[in-house]
């Protein structure tokens, strides 16, 4: 079992969420966070930390959300590790209040060029 973030964490970026983790298996896109399966020692640290409970374990991860699974394994060997917080976006707390927010994601990384 590994933990998985879901939508709700799109271009809301809180990163609370990276200080707790032991083994930095956090990984930092553009507007949103994954979590590396294969880094992930299924602690629960994290989903405390998470203003948008957007933090689950697999196994209770929502149908709808189900293709998120693959989508953090993915990105998380693209994008690099964020170990320690961040300011969130300036625009954070109103985008908590959106859902369903999948068609923001996107797939660069922080530092990518547009």
């Amino acid at each position: 079992m590994t933990f998985v973030v879901l939508d709700a964490c799109i271009r809301c970026k809180y990163t609370d969420c990276v200080d707790v983790c032991p083994v930095d298996a956090f990984r930092e896109g553009r507007n949103m966070l994954v979590i590396d399966p294969g880094d992930c020692i299924d602690c629960a640290l994290c989903v405390p930390e998470c203003p948008v409970a957007a933090i689950v374990p697999e196994e209770d991860v929502p149908p709808d959300q189900q293709d998120f699974i693959v989508t953090n394994a993915t990105l998380a060997r693209l994008w690099p590790p964020i170990t320690r917080s961040k300011p969130a976006p300036p625009d954070a707390d109103d985008w908590a209040k959106v859902s369903p927010k999948r068609q923001w994601l996107d797939r660069r990384g922080p530092h990518d060029r547009d």
